[in-house]
């Protein structure tokens, strides 16, 4: 499912792995909370480092403007967004990729329990491989 030359494959296919038996166990149709607290049972249950609900600074302009809790933070390097909807939209996305770039995080999992397969988007931080960037 990830390719071995990905950053982070083997944390980011432990994440998927586990989200599959979420998935397979409780199916589609539950509100995102219940995925979470699946989740949150599947990492603990695999000694998974996480953090849920985790409160992050956005910062602009190198002051902070506010802040944004991630579903979850694992491994201390990859934001793991949870969805429990149809369809996914544009606007999903780009949320994703906007938490990736003002945590300062390369990888992120954009999950979707919602839809009668599980829906895996692995998003990267282009910013991170920028010339320059710090």
């Amino acid at each position: 499912m990830i390719e071995k030359n990905y950053k982070y494959s083997i944390e980011t296919g432990k994440i998927i792995g586990l989200a599959m038996e979420v998935h397979k166990d409780l199916g589609n149709g539950f509100q995102e909370v219940i995925y979470q607290r699946a989740l949150e049972i599947e990492f603990a249950r695999n000694n998974i480092p996480f953090k849920r609900e985790f409160e992050m600074p956005i910062i602009y302009r190198n002051e902070q403007i506010g802040t944004r809790r991630v579903d979850f933070l694992v491994y201390d390097k990859i934001s793991v967004e949870l969805k429990a909807i149809t369809n996914l939209e544009p606007v999903h996305f780009a949320q994703a990729i906007n938490y990736l770039e003002a945590y300062n995080l390369e990888i992120g999992l954009l999950l979707n329990f919602g839809s009668a397969s599980l829906e895996i988007k692995r998003l990267l931080n282009k910013k991170m491989s920028e010339p320059g960037f710090s």
